[in-house]
């Protein structure tokens, strides 16, 4: 299936977000703020995933997509790196099989030639083992990052139309790593940070931006109202005037 270009075409704006994209941020601020060693933030933040994925499903929101790992959290400290590694080993141990029976198609996307073998087979597994459900498409974006994404998908492009020198946005969206989903309607950040941190860099050039103070494991079902509340009070132009909306609005 095919989703339409926000910069070619102007997408339906549903009152329900089909598309709400995330940066699951402060994890370890919420752990230091309890006298808690980091890492027992992102075991909490894992529990916060579970509620937000079944919270986002029961809403109707069609695509989820989360920014776990970025290519440059490599730069953390190494023996964080390597829990956050166990700690993805360890939820799709556990999660994947909850996931297929609640009709969750998981996806990840990232340069993943970094991970190690066990974690490749483990993403590929739960992907084919998935694939057919469509209640809600998760992604989880792990070493990804989105000039990575930009830079991989010109160079498939390049290499699918040899000795074109000319492209169009046609020509390149088939190989960026979300072909498969819309794009996001929505972005939450956690955290109290605004910034969109090489997320998507493509993907939202129209997303409805949303920033809270609240950090990644306390944020719940109520939460995620308050931001879907805010993006239902946006005006959606894509380029339009609030006249035009208004017409549209009148001969739909």
């Amino acid at each position: 299936m095919t989703h339409s270009s926000s910069t070619h075409g102007i997408p339906e704006a549903a009152s329900v977000p089909r598309h709400i994209a995330m940066i699951m941020d402060g994890n370890g601020r919420w752990a230091t703020k309890r006298f808690l060693p980091r890492v027992a933030g992102h075991v909490k933040g894992v529990e916060t995933v579970r509620d937000i994925v079944e919270a986002c499903a029961s809403r109707g929101v069609g695509y989820l997509t989360l920014f776990a790992f970025s290519s440059e959290n490599w730069r953390r400290p190494a023996d964080e790196v390597s829990f956050l590694m166990k700690l993805f080993v360890s939820a799709l141990e556990r999660e994947v099989a909850k996931m297929h029976v609640n009709g969750i198609r998981l996806k990840v996307v990232g340069d993943l030639g970094r991970f190690d073998a066990k974690l490749q087979k483990m993403i590929a597994d739960a992907e084919r083992k998935t694939a057919g459900n469509t209640r809600l498409t998760l992604t989880i974006c792990a070493n990804y990052g989105g000039r990575w994404d930009i830079l991989q998908a010109t160079g498939k492009m390049a290499e699918a139309n040899p000795g074109v020198t000319e492209f169009t946005e046609e020509m390149l969206a088939p190989h960026l790593a979300m072909a498969y989903a819309p794009e996001p309607d929505l972005f939450i950040r956690t955290g109290g940070e605004e910034r969109i941190s090489n997320f998507l860099l493509w993907q939202m050039a129209y997303s409805e931006l949303y920033f809270t103070d609240t950090f990644w494991p306390d944020f719940d079902a109520a939460a995620l109202d308050l931001a879907i509340a805010s993006y239902q009070k946006r005006e959606r132009r894509f380029g339009r005037t609030s006249a035009q909306l208004v017409e549209h609005k009148k001969a739909s």
